[in-house]
């Protein structure tokens, strides 16, 4: 069997540890450009741990036989396991922690859509002067960025738990 799929969740685990330094780094900067680099690295993250779940999914299906190709999502994994027969645990514990919205995989993947929703600032209500500039700061509360941090190492140490946890009771099938 091919390995591909566990180099790549392992790849995109040390991606995300990459991140988390140079989030660290933007952090304790005083650079003009820190609260750009700091929400660039934050997606980036988010990204990293997605793609690593992704390729954990594809790492199962590719354990049990199931078509990788079809396998983006649980759903997909969902629907490669009811097409093969197979039956599996990983698969049974990964519903449950989809499922339920206090845990870390699904913050995870909440915050990770939260990244393709665009949303319009709201147009001040009243404008003393047309000749006026009006400034506003774009995100302008930067003060959770260290719970921010905390989370997303919670999240990445969750991960490789997880990942150990689920490759190990691979091993045995």
């Amino acid at each position: 069997m091919s390995e591909v799929y566990l180099a790549r969740t392992n790849q995109k685990l040390n991606f995300v540890r990459l991140h988390l330094d140079a989030l660290q780094a933007a952090q304790n900067s005083n650079s003009w450009s820190k609260h750009a680099l700091i929400e660039s690295y934050q997606e980036s993250i988010l990204f990293h741990l997605v793609s690593a779940y992704s390729s954990l999914l594809r790492e199962i299906a590719e354990r049990y036989q199931v078509d990788v190709n079809s396998v983006t999502t649980l759903e997909d994994l969902v629907r490669g396991f009811e097409t093969s027969g197979f039956e599996s645990p990983e698969l049974n514990e990964l519903l449950q922690l989809e499922a339920d919205p206090h845990n870390w995989l699904h913050q995870l993947q909440q915050s990770y859509a939260a990244c393709w929703k665009a949303v319009d600032k709201e147009k001040p209500s009243s404008v003393a002067s047309l000749s006026e500039i009006q400034v506003m700061q774009v995100n302008p509360n930067h003060a959770g960025d260290a719970g921010v941090f905390s989370e997303y190492q919670n999240w990445l140490g969750q991960m490789r738990q997880l990942v150990e946890k689920l490759r190990e009771g691979m091993q045995e099938w």
